[in-house]
């Protein structure tokens, strides 16, 4: 880099500086929110003020409606690739066929190392999980807005952002495992899984608090009006990428790794015959 480019370099650093610190004083000293930082952390969690009304049936979480949307997304997704691409599929691939073979191929060898019995329904379980748990977390960055039943725009959350979501992912999870225990121990393999009871609770506030801490952490920053220039962007962008690829790895590594442990067949004990003396 040449010396004229560093000083440019320098001098754009220091007007982008300055344009940050003029909007924090020109704009005042109050908050950037009307509510209390505990009121906003509450709605975060809890979603009590913001409800949407369900096709004139009932008011639901705003996290309902971004789980109908994912699910939408994905059915036509599917549908279109089925249809317009699969049979197109060629010996060489192409950019998308050897992209879809490549996520294709990185849970289902999962399933594979994980579970070397009864993995092939589990490749397509923790393909599915792990693709739905990415693209739910990353759709809350595309910010679609939504109007509340009080007239107020709200920001779609992710679907696993709220309780409720996170906890019907583990239970899910934790029901897929039970189908791996039971069969192969038919329904002595219910007493098999049960004894692992805390499992679905454990998976689903540990999807439930990674999601959330970045929603939280992003309010909380936006909050302040010190801080709620640029700043919130680059938080929300890397806390939601970071957890959509953890959390996505990780619920659906745990699922195959107790699946493969609830369905491996018992080890049959050898009598020993006695000598004859």
């Amino acid at each position: 880099m040449s010396k004229k480019q560093k000083i440019r370099s320098g001098v754009l650093f220091i007007l982008i500086v300055a344009a940050l610190l003029a909007g924090i004083f020109l704009t005042g000293s109050k908050h950037g929110e009307s509510e209390s930082i505990r009121e906003v952390m509450q709605d975060a969690v809890l979603h009590e003020s913001a409800k949407i009304n369900l096709f004139g049936l009932k008011e639901v979480n705003p996290a309902v409606i971004s789980a109908f949307a994912v699910t939408g997304i994905f059915l036509v997704f599917a549908l279109v690739v089925r249809i317009f691409v699969i049979p197109k599929f060629k010996e060489i691939p192409g950019k998308f066929q050897l992209l879809l073979e490549q996520g294709v191929g990185l849970f289902d060898s999962l399933a594979k190392s994980n579970s070397p019995h009864r993995n092939k329904f589990l490749g397509g379980y923790v393909f599915t999980a792990g693709a739905y748990i990415f693209v739910g977390t990353l759709f809350e960055l595309f910010g679609v807005q939504a109007v509340t039943t009080s007239g107020a725009s709200v920001s779609l959350p992710a679907p696993l952002a709220d309780i409720n979501g996170a906890i019907g992912m583990g239970v899910f999870s934790y029901l897929i495992i039970m189908s791996g225990a039971v069969s192969e121990h038919g329904i002595k393999g219910i007493g098999k899984a049960l004894k692992d009871f805390s499992l679905p609770i454990s998976m689903s506030f540990r999807l439930f608090g990674a999601l959330l801490s970045g929603a939280l952490v992003t309010e909380l920053v936006y909050h302040y009006l010190s801080l709620s220039f640029v700043l919130p962007i680059f938080v929300g962008v890397m806390f939601t990428l970071l957890h959509a690829l953890i959390q996505a790895y990780v619920l659906t590594m745990l699922t195959a790794l107790f699946y493969g442990e609830m369905s491996e067949p018992a080890v049959k004990k050898t009598k020993k015959l006695k000598k004859k003396a």
